[in-house]
């Protein structure tokens, strides 16, 4: 039998890439689906393209609209946290209004929801959180003004929670994709190394979801090369500049 086999999961941000592609794939897996993002129309379409699932539009910038759809869900305990925004930005051409509106949506929005459900599931004492970061967390990298800062902050929310949420019998694990061919990255006008379709990405993700491993870079050997920027003095990676 499947992991996720007669599971329930509350999927936010499922309504285009990864996320429409995760919802397809987990119900594949026998798994029931409550799906959130902004646009109702579609998830109402992904929604009728799938046996077990059911529509909670909601926008996780708004206070008020998280409490309401985490009340609404009541005691799910199996969340992904996939809603995300984004736009290339540069330093030298900074829309601060675009920057906080994406860093709104990628970290204070799972800060929103994730403050909403965590007590509840340390109270009950089970709970299976998969928050999405991104490779570009890592490292500042070029034209990532509000993205790759806001990436960085849910990597580090994630290891931060993985410390305290020890031994409460809630598991949190973070999945950090690369890229990915989506109506978002069709901004990009630079080349994407490993580029990869959103149902390539999906089902790295629901192979991070099968286990407790707590961290999941993809694709290997990007993620590689990215995590190796760590380790080089400044004065390479900054060469020239």
């Amino acid at each position: 039998m499947s992991e996720f086999a007669n599971k329930s999961y509350w999927l936010i941000g499922a309504s285009e890439g990864m996320g429409r592609a995760l919802a397809h794939k987990l119900s594949a897996e026998g798994a029931s689906l409550i799906l959130s993002a902004r646009s109702a129309d579609r998830l109402n379409e992904l929604a009728e393209e799938l046996p077990r699932a059911s529509v909670l539009p909601f926008d996780v910038t708004k206070m008020d609209e998280v409490r309401a759809a985490v009340a609404e869900v009541g005691s799910v305990d199996r969340v992904v946290c996939n809603a995300g925004a984004y736009d290339p930005m540069r330093a030298t051409d900074w829309q601060t209004d675009a920057a906080l509106a994406i860093c709104d949506v990628n970290f204070l929005g799972v800060m929103r929801v994730m403050g909403e459900i965590v007590p509840g599931m340390v109270q009950a004492g089970r709970g299976d959180i998969t928050l999405i970061g991104s490779l570009a967390g890592y490292r500042g990298l070029p034209a990532a003004i509000g993205y790759g800062a806001s990436k960085a902050a849910v990597i580090s929310l994630a290891e931060t929670m993985r410390h305290d949420l020890r031994g409460t019998g809630v598991v949190v694990r973070v999945v950090n994709p690369g890229f990915i061919k989506t109506r978002l990255t069709e901004k990009n006008e630079f080349r994407m190394p490993m580029l990869m379709s959103p149902e390539e990405a999906a089902q790295k993700v629901l192979n991070a979801m099968a286990k407790q491993r707590f961290r999941t870079d993809f694709p290997a050997p990007f993620s590689w090369l990215i995590r190796a920027l760590d380790y080089l003095p400044d004065l390479l990676v900054y060469r020239g500049k």
